[in-house]
Protein backbone atom coordinates (compact mmCIF):
# COMPACT_ATOMS: atom_id res chain seq x y z
CA UNK A 1 0.00 0.00 0.00
CA UNK A 2 1.30 3.08 -0.56
CA UNK A 3 1.21 5.70 2.18
CA UNK A 4 2.47 8.79 1.01
CA UNK A 5 -0.48 10.74 -0.05
CA UNK A 6 -2.22 9.61 3.35
CA UNK A 7 -2.62 11.49 6.28
CA UNK A 8 -2.83 9.60 9.54
CA UNK A 9 -4.16 10.99 13.10
CA UNK A 10 -2.81 10.02 16.22
CA UNK A 11 -4.44 10.89 19.39
CA UNK A 12 -2.04 10.03 22.28
CA UNK A 13 0.87 10.68 20.03
CA UNK A 14 3.49 12.37 22.25
CA UNK A 15 3.21 9.32 24.53
CA UNK A 16 5.82 6.42 24.22
CA UNK A 17 3.72 3.68 22.24
CA UNK A 18 1.69 6.57 19.84
CA UNK A 19 5.06 8.18 19.79
CA UNK A 20 6.36 5.31 17.89
CA UNK A 21 3.37 4.62 15.77
CA UNK A 22 3.76 8.08 14.52
CA UNK A 23 7.28 7.76 13.74
CA UNK A 24 6.68 4.92 12.21
CA UNK A 25 3.93 6.22 9.94
CA UNK A 26 5.89 8.86 9.02
CA UNK A 27 8.40 6.34 7.99
CA UNK A 28 6.30 5.00 5.69
CA UNK A 29 5.81 8.22 3.73
CA UNK A 30 2.36 9.27 5.46
CA UNK A 31 2.03 12.50 6.95
CA UNK A 32 1.46 12.10 10.49
CA UNK A 33 -0.38 14.50 12.85
CA UNK A 34 0.22 14.22 16.20
CA UNK A 35 -2.51 15.64 18.87
CA UNK A 36 -1.89 15.38 22.93
CA UNK A 37 -3.26 17.49 25.24
CA UNK A 38 0.59 19.04 25.92
CA UNK A 39 1.22 20.25 23.20
CA UNK A 40 4.66 20.22 23.71
CA UNK A 41 4.67 16.54 24.19
CA UNK A 42 2.97 16.34 20.73
CA UNK A 43 5.59 19.07 19.30
CA UNK A 44 8.51 16.44 20.55
CA UNK A 45 7.68 13.39 18.68
CA UNK A 46 7.11 15.62 15.65
CA UNK A 47 10.43 17.45 15.70
CA UNK A 48 11.74 14.28 15.49
CA UNK A 49 10.13 13.18 12.22
CA UNK A 50 11.18 16.13 10.88
CA UNK A 51 14.76 15.64 11.69
CA UNK A 52 14.61 12.99 10.34
CA UNK A 53 12.81 13.82 7.20
CA UNK A 54 9.35 13.05 7.85
CA UNK A 55 6.54 15.23 7.43
CA UNK A 56 4.26 15.79 10.75
CA UNK A 57 2.74 18.26 13.04
CA UNK A 58 1.65 18.55 16.89
CA UNK A 59 -1.42 19.38 17.77
CA UNK A 60 -2.74 20.58 21.53
CA UNK A 61 -6.31 18.36 21.80
CA UNK A 62 -8.34 17.20 24.50
CA UNK A 63 -9.99 13.95 23.24
CA UNK A 64 -12.76 14.66 25.43
CA UNK A 65 -13.71 18.09 23.89
CA UNK A 66 -15.21 17.52 20.67
CA UNK A 67 -15.69 21.52 19.72
CA UNK A 68 -11.61 21.09 20.28
CA UNK A 69 -11.30 18.29 18.26
CA UNK A 70 -13.02 19.66 15.41
CA UNK A 71 -11.23 23.30 15.17
CA UNK A 72 -7.73 20.53 15.34
CA UNK A 73 -9.70 18.66 12.55
CA UNK A 74 -10.15 22.13 10.58
CA UNK A 75 -6.05 23.00 11.38
CA UNK A 76 -5.13 19.26 10.08
CA UNK A 77 -7.20 18.95 6.92
CA UNK A 78 -5.86 22.75 5.78
CA UNK A 79 -1.96 21.51 6.62
CA UNK A 80 -1.94 17.60 5.59
CA UNK A 81 -5.51 16.89 3.86
CA UNK A 82 -8.08 14.80 4.76
CA UNK A 83 -7.75 12.39 7.50
CA UNK A 84 -7.43 8.51 5.74
CA UNK A 85 -5.98 6.07 9.26
CA UNK A 86 -7.42 7.39 12.95
CA UNK A 87 -5.50 5.91 15.29
CA UNK A 88 -7.02 6.38 18.88
CA UNK A 89 -4.19 6.25 21.14
CA UNK A 90 -5.61 8.25 24.24
CA UNK A 91 -5.74 6.43 27.54
CA UNK A 92 -5.04 5.52 30.76
CA UNK A 93 -5.80 4.92 34.46
CA UNK A 94 -6.44 6.99 37.52
CA UNK A 95 -5.54 5.65 41.19
CA UNK A 96 -8.81 6.85 42.10
CA UNK A 97 -9.97 3.64 40.09
CA UNK A 98 -7.37 1.40 41.56
CA UNK A 99 -7.95 -0.83 44.88
CA UNK A 100 -4.79 -0.98 47.17
CA UNK A 101 -4.57 -4.91 47.95
CA UNK A 102 -5.61 -7.59 45.42
CA UNK A 103 -7.65 -9.02 47.40
CA UNK A 104 -10.09 -7.86 49.61
CA UNK A 105 -9.77 -8.43 53.64
CA UNK A 106 -12.96 -7.25 55.61
CA UNK A 107 -10.02 -5.14 57.99
CA UNK A 108 -9.39 -3.22 55.16
CA UNK A 109 -12.95 -1.39 55.67
CA UNK A 110 -11.51 -0.16 58.73
CA UNK A 111 -8.03 0.84 57.49
CA UNK A 112 -7.96 4.39 56.34
CA UNK A 113 -4.35 3.66 54.76
CA UNK A 114 -6.26 1.32 52.09
CA UNK A 115 -8.15 1.59 49.29
CA UNK A 116 -10.91 -1.07 49.07
CA UNK A 117 -13.38 -1.87 46.92
CA UNK A 118 -15.92 0.31 48.99
CA UNK A 119 -13.69 3.40 48.84
CA UNK A 120 -13.37 3.92 45.08
CA UNK A 121 -14.28 6.88 44.30
CA UNK A 122 -17.11 7.55 41.47
CA UNK A 123 -15.44 10.67 39.92
CA UNK A 124 -12.35 8.39 39.51
CA UNK A 125 -14.12 5.39 37.68
CA UNK A 126 -16.08 8.51 36.02
CA UNK A 127 -12.59 9.94 34.77
CA UNK A 128 -10.99 6.69 33.68
CA UNK A 129 -14.46 5.26 31.33
CA UNK A 130 -14.16 9.00 29.72
CA UNK A 131 -10.39 8.98 28.68
CA UNK A 132 -10.46 5.71 27.34
CA UNK A 133 -14.72 4.98 26.12
CA UNK A 134 -14.96 8.78 25.33
CA UNK A 135 -11.15 9.50 24.27
CA UNK A 136 -12.13 6.71 21.46
CA UNK A 137 -15.39 7.83 20.41
CA UNK A 138 -15.14 11.53 20.29
CA UNK A 139 -12.10 11.49 18.14
CA UNK A 140 -14.01 8.89 15.81
CA UNK A 141 -17.06 10.79 15.29
CA UNK A 142 -15.07 13.89 13.98
CA UNK A 143 -11.97 12.42 11.68
CA UNK A 144 -14.28 9.44 10.54
CA UNK A 145 -16.23 12.67 8.68
CA UNK A 146 -13.02 12.85 6.57
CA UNK A 147 -13.58 9.15 5.35
CA UNK A 148 -17.08 9.50 4.60
CA UNK A 149 -16.62 12.12 2.83
CA UNK A 150 -13.49 9.96 0.94
CA UNK A 151 -15.20 6.78 0.30
CA UNK A 152 -13.09 4.55 3.24
CA UNK A 153 -10.77 4.75 5.41
CA UNK A 154 -9.18 2.46 8.56
CA UNK A 155 -9.48 3.05 12.28
CA UNK A 156 -7.08 1.87 14.72
CA UNK A 157 -8.46 1.39 18.42
CA UNK A 158 -5.85 1.01 21.57
CA UNK A 159 -6.81 -1.85 23.53
CA UNK A 160 -5.35 -3.66 25.99
CA UNK A 161 -4.98 -7.38 27.71
CA UNK A 162 -6.84 -5.72 30.42
CA UNK A 163 -9.76 -6.48 27.80
CA UNK A 164 -9.59 -9.94 27.24
CA UNK A 165 -8.81 -10.60 31.11
CA UNK A 166 -8.89 -8.12 33.71
CA UNK A 167 -5.83 -7.40 35.99
CA UNK A 168 -5.77 -7.31 39.71
CA UNK A 169 -6.29 -3.69 41.18
CA UNK A 170 -7.60 -2.02 38.19
CA UNK A 171 -11.37 -2.24 37.83
CA UNK A 172 -11.80 0.99 36.27
CA UNK A 173 -9.38 0.71 33.59
CA UNK A 174 -10.05 -2.73 32.56
CA UNK A 175 -13.79 -2.07 32.36
CA UNK A 176 -12.94 0.69 30.00
CA UNK A 177 -10.88 -0.86 27.68
CA UNK A 178 -13.05 -3.63 27.24
CA UNK A 179 -15.57 -1.39 26.22
CA UNK A 180 -12.93 -0.19 23.94
CA UNK A 181 -12.54 -3.60 22.46
CA UNK A 182 -16.29 -3.91 22.20
CA UNK A 183 -17.16 -0.27 20.70
CA UNK A 184 -14.20 -1.73 18.42
CA UNK A 185 -16.34 -4.55 17.38
CA UNK A 186 -19.88 -2.54 16.93
CA UNK A 187 -18.40 0.45 14.36
CA UNK A 188 -16.69 -2.28 12.56
CA UNK A 189 -20.35 -3.45 11.65
CA UNK A 190 -21.74 0.13 11.88
CA UNK A 191 -19.32 1.49 8.97
CA UNK A 192 -18.68 -1.81 7.04
CA UNK A 193 -20.94 -0.48 4.22
CA UNK A 194 -18.96 2.77 4.55
CA UNK A 195 -15.73 0.84 3.52
CA UNK A 196 -14.22 2.01 6.65
CA UNK A 197 -12.28 -0.82 8.73
CA UNK A 198 -12.10 -0.43 12.42
CA UNK A 199 -9.53 -2.79 14.19
CA UNK A 200 -8.05 -2.57 17.31
CA UNK A 201 -4.05 -3.46 18.78
CA UNK A 202 -4.35 -4.89 22.48
CA UNK A 203 -0.40 -4.65 24.06
CA UNK A 204 0.24 -7.01 26.80
CA UNK A 205 3.04 -5.21 28.73
CA UNK A 206 4.99 -2.58 28.03
CA UNK A 207 7.28 0.08 29.81
CA UNK A 208 5.56 3.63 29.31
CA UNK A 209 5.33 6.65 31.57
CA UNK A 210 2.31 6.30 33.21
CA UNK A 211 3.60 2.53 34.51
CA UNK A 212 7.08 2.62 34.98
CA UNK A 213 6.27 3.68 38.46
CA UNK A 214 4.75 0.70 39.03
CA UNK A 215 7.04 -1.66 37.10
CA UNK A 216 10.44 -0.24 38.69
CA UNK A 217 11.47 0.68 42.39
CA UNK A 218 13.11 4.73 42.71
CA UNK A 219 16.31 2.70 42.10
CA UNK A 220 14.96 0.76 38.94
CA UNK A 221 14.44 -2.59 40.20
CA UNK A 222 11.88 -4.82 39.14
CA UNK A 223 8.79 -4.77 41.44
CA UNK A 224 6.77 -7.64 43.35
CA UNK A 225 4.12 -6.75 40.54
CA UNK A 226 6.53 -6.75 37.38
CA UNK A 227 7.64 -10.40 39.21
CA UNK A 228 4.00 -11.62 38.62
CA UNK A 229 3.52 -10.12 35.13
CA UNK A 230 6.60 -11.82 33.98
CA UNK A 231 5.66 -14.70 35.40
CA UNK A 232 2.38 -15.19 33.78
CA UNK A 233 4.16 -14.07 30.14
CA UNK A 234 5.79 -16.99 28.70
CA UNK A 235 8.15 -15.09 26.65
CA UNK A 236 9.49 -13.57 30.22
CA UNK A 237 9.49 -9.70 29.07
CA UNK A 238 8.24 -7.11 28.62
CA UNK A 239 7.15 -6.28 25.44
CA UNK A 240 9.22 -3.64 22.70
CA UNK A 241 7.02 -0.56 20.91
CA UNK A 242 9.00 -1.76 17.83
CA UNK A 243 7.20 -4.80 17.96
CA UNK A 244 3.83 -3.63 17.72
CA UNK A 245 4.57 -1.67 14.56
CA UNK A 246 4.11 -4.98 12.37
CA UNK A 247 0.83 -5.25 13.60
CA UNK A 248 -0.48 -1.62 12.92
CA UNK A 249 1.52 -1.75 9.60
CA UNK A 250 -0.66 -4.92 8.49
CA UNK A 251 -3.97 -3.08 10.25
CA UNK A 252 -3.50 0.04 8.28
CA UNK A 253 -2.84 -1.45 4.77
CA UNK A 254 -5.75 -1.70 2.34
CA UNK A 255 -3.65 -3.72 0.38
CA UNK A 256 -2.82 -6.64 3.38
CA UNK A 257 -6.15 -6.79 5.23
CA UNK A 258 -8.61 -5.30 3.19
CA UNK A 259 -10.73 -7.67 4.74
CA UNK A 260 -10.14 -7.29 7.91
CA UNK A 261 -12.32 -5.44 10.12
CA UNK A 262 -13.78 -5.75 13.98
CA UNK A 263 -10.51 -7.78 15.25
CA UNK A 264 -9.02 -6.89 18.45
CA UNK A 265 -5.25 -8.50 17.99
CA UNK A 266 -3.34 -9.43 21.10
CA UNK A 267 0.49 -8.47 21.11
CA UNK A 268 1.54 -9.91 24.41
CA UNK A 269 4.13 -12.48 24.55
CA UNK A 270 1.77 -15.10 25.05
CA UNK A 271 0.18 -13.47 27.94
CA UNK A 272 -3.51 -14.54 26.95
CA UNK A 273 -2.84 -18.17 26.25
CA UNK A 274 -0.99 -18.82 29.14
CA UNK A 275 -3.37 -20.39 32.40
CA UNK A 276 -1.08 -20.14 34.70
CA UNK A 277 -0.03 -23.87 35.08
Amino acid sequence: MEYNNKTVVITGGGGVLCGAFAKYMAHLGAKVAILDLRQEAADAVANEIVAEGGTAKGYAANVLKKEELEAVKAEINKDFGKCDILINGAGGNNPKGTTTNEYFKKEDILDESVVSFFDLDPSGIEFVFNLNFLGTLLPTQVFAMDMIDAGGGSIINVSSMNAFCPLTKIPAYSGAKAAVSNFTQWLAVHFANANIRVNAIAPGFFVTAQNKALLFDEAGNPTARTAKILAATPMNRFGKPEELLGTLKWLTDDDASGFVTGVVVPVDGGFNAYSGV
